[in-house]
């Protein structure tokens, strides 16, 4: 089997990866996928691509590691509160199931931030919204939301630390610089690849 990647060095553009409609993404965003060889399409699993269905919405400037998985509801009529989870519904060729009532319930849009890293085989559950910022760890797996610049990581995943100081995250996401049109961020590249936070919102007031 082809591999999609080249090199496990440098990932693609989500923009020329993705063909299901219901997966929405930012500017320069990418998934870097050697390791399991395939495009970012497969790591949006049970994504229906039928309009109105529960989206995969990442923002701009995202890293996304190898394996990653966003597991969306899909067509899934596994209810847990319900007497059993078996999805009868789904099995219309089988007589007696007849009756069955749908167990679908859609999750929400799942909703990636912008700069977010999202480490290798990290696996994101439905709905899930993470902030701008944040960083997931390895092999994490996301229950909850994440806040905005936190590191998590674990199973189930929990807040490891933030990333920053509460006064630095506000500037930061008064700033949203990923908004930015690429000449101002091409004269910020020497802040914004430091850890000038001040520096950066300095920069941003003159022209804001």
């Amino acid at each position: 089997m082809d591999n999609f990647f080249e090199s496990p060095f440098r990932g693609k553009l989500l923009v020329e990866q993705v063909s299901n409609p219901n997966i929405i993404v930012g500017r320069y965003s990418y998934y870097s996928g050697y390791y399991h060889g395939h495009s970012f399409d497969d790591c949006a699993r049970f994504l229906s691509p039928e309009e109105g269905a529960d989206r995969l919405i990442i923002g701009s400037f995202c890293s996304i590691g190898s394996g990653a998985a966003f597991i969306m509801a899909g067509n899934q009529g596994h209810r847990h509160e319900w007497i059993s989870t078996f999805p009868f519904y789904w099995m219309p060729e089988v007589p007696w199931f007849d009756g069955a009532r749908n167990g679908y319930q859609p999750a929400g849009d799942t909703i990636i931030g912008n700069d977010v890293w999202i480490g290798s085989e990290a696996i994101i559950m439905p709905g899930i919204r993470i902030g701008d910022g944040a960083v997931i760890g390895t092999r994490a797996v996301v229950t909850r939301d994440v806040e905005p610049y936190a590191i998590i990581g674990g199973n189930p995943a929990r807040t490891i630390r933030a990333r920053f100081d509460a006064a630095d995250v506000k500037l930061l996401l008064e700033m949203k610089w990923w908004e930015w049109a690429d000449e101002r961020l091409r004269d910020a590249m020497p802040i914004l690849t430091s850890g000038e936070i001040q520096a950066l919102h300095e920069y941003w007031r003159a022209f804001a």
